[in-house]
């Protein structure tokens, strides 16, 4: 009886320590590098996919994540002086042009342009996060070309933009049937905060959603304010 008895023990002990494992698919501040891509004031202006005012505030969710986490981040623009123009106000508040090494190409594909390859494959990380614009040329190129390359490769869509929606829908559904996984601004901030014990990043997650967060983040600062949490 002894013997069952511990026996189901060690089991359930067993279960319990499996279930607090997650799944290695989830994003965590070490396990990825960011791709930020061609967030540029010509790049944007005929972007009917997402209102601009919303795709910047996703571009900030995510450019902020990083920041907070320290995740490797490479910021890749195309022609950025003699047409694109400048990167949005809101990646540049956590990754300045001085000092943040800006990668310009004349590419549409990243992956083709050597300084931008070498800048992301030099990370040394095999699981890439894109974003950026268009979503149907300057995205699809590289989540593709990492795809064969071997590179798991995740795509945040609400940080991505193109001409119309079809334009973005049809990019998206091109990108998840060679194998990229879709996930959103918010989803990438969350899944690496994860655990809101983590108190290290806690307030600076919470002002970054009280900033860009749209309504979560008027209820984080009303909950701040009114139930004191």
């Amino acid at each position: 009886m002894k013997k069952v008895i511990l026996t189901a023990v060690l089991a359930l002990g067993s279960i319990a320590a499996f279930a607090q494992k997650p799944s290695p698919s989830l994003l965590n501040p070490t396990n990825h590098t960011l791709v930020l891509i061609d967030y540029e004031s010509q790049m944007a202006f005929p972007v009917t996919s997402i209102s601009v005012d919303q795709l910047r505030n996703n571009a900030a969710l995510v450019a902020g994540a990083s920041k907070i986490f320290n995740v490797p981040t490479v910021v890749t623009t195309v022609a950025e002086e003699s047409f694109s123009g400048p990167v949005f106000p809101e990646v540049q508040e956590f990754y300045p042009k001085a000092t943040s090494n800006y990668i310009d190409r004349t590419t549409m594909n990243s992956w083709e342009d050597v300084n931008a390859y070498k800048a992301i494959v030099g990370k040394g990380k095999k699981t890439l996060v894109m974003g950026g614009l268009w979503t149907s040329v300057c995205i699809v190129g590289p989540v593709l070309s990492a795809i064969n390359d071997g590179y798991t490769v995740y795509v945040i869509t609400d940080a991505s933009g193109d001409v119309s929606k079809e334009a973005h829908e049809m990019a998206v559904n091109r990108m998840v049937q060679a194998g990229a996984h879709p996930i959103t601004s918010l989803q990438y901030l969350l899944e690496l905060q994860r655990d809101w014990a983590r108190g290290a990043t806690y307030k600076a997650v919470t002002d970054l959603v009280v900033k860009y967060g749209g309504a979560y983040g008027i209820g984080v600062q009303y909950s701040r304010a009114v139930i004191k949490h």
